[in-house]
């Protein structure tokens, strides 16, 4: 996938020609969220829709229903500020990194349109993998199920989870210095999971590390 712009303000040039667009002059563009990866939506762009993008730093997109430009929040306040967007090997789709505001992105409050797995049951699509077991550890929290060793982290509190989280801490350097890879990826893992529960226990979103983490970007 090839980048079309990266800093804002977006002044940089998109390769429109380089587009390719339907018989309609449309093109499919999926938004994602800029820190988990959560897929969102998909909607189409239209050339007009794709500048007013790049120009405003905001999502415009093309109504088929309506035949008309939206601006992406305009009533609800959910509007879409543009990170980064890439078009794809065949330069006829467009991946747009977005930071969601309002954090809901489907006209149904769902934060995202891919929420059907079933009929009649919505779940969240997927996100990166640490964001899940964040939200397992947080589904634990608020609903204890006997025997989870996280609810037996979390009844511990502090006490116990940051136990856990020196000695995983400890076992990770260990790992480190016996240069050994499986080791280390294992011990790496129960740092982070330790980590995730101290997370909840204390009522911190992962994406507020995540956005600590785009900042250090730089």
């Amino acid at each position: 996938m090839s980048s079309v712009f990266s800093d804002h303000p977006l002044s940089k040039a998109i390769p429109l020609d380089k587009i390719r667009y339907n018989e309609q002059g449309l093109v499919p563009a999926i938004a994602q969220d800029y820190l988990d990866g959560t897929v969102l939506m998909l909607a189409w762009m239209n050339q007009e829709s794709l500048e007013k993008t790049l120009l405003t730093g905001e999502t415009w997109y093309w109504s088929r229903s309506r035949q008309e430009l939206w601006h992406k929040g305009a009533t609800s306040g959910h509007i879409q500020k543009v990170k980064s967007i890439r078009y794809d090997c065949d330069s006829d789709a467009l991946l747009i990194s977005i930071e969601q505001v309002g954090d809901i992105a489907c006209h149904t409050g769902e934060r995202s349109c891919f929420h059907q797995l079933e009929e009649n049951e919505k779940v969240a699509p997927p996100a990166d993998t640490l964001s899940e077991v964040y939200e397992v550890i947080c589904q634990r929290r608020d609903n204890p199920v006997e025997g989870s060793y996280t609810r037996i982290l979390l009844e511990g509190g502090d006490n116990k989870i940051l136990k856990k989280i020196g000695e995983e801490a400890a076992e990770v350097v260990m790992a480190c210095k016996d240069d050994d890879s499986e080791a280390i990826a294992s011990e790496v893992a129960d740092l982070f999971y330790h980590t995730l529960v101290a997370l909840s226990y204390h009522q911190v979103n992962i994406k507020d590390v995540y956005r600590k983490l785009q900042q250090r970007r730089r």
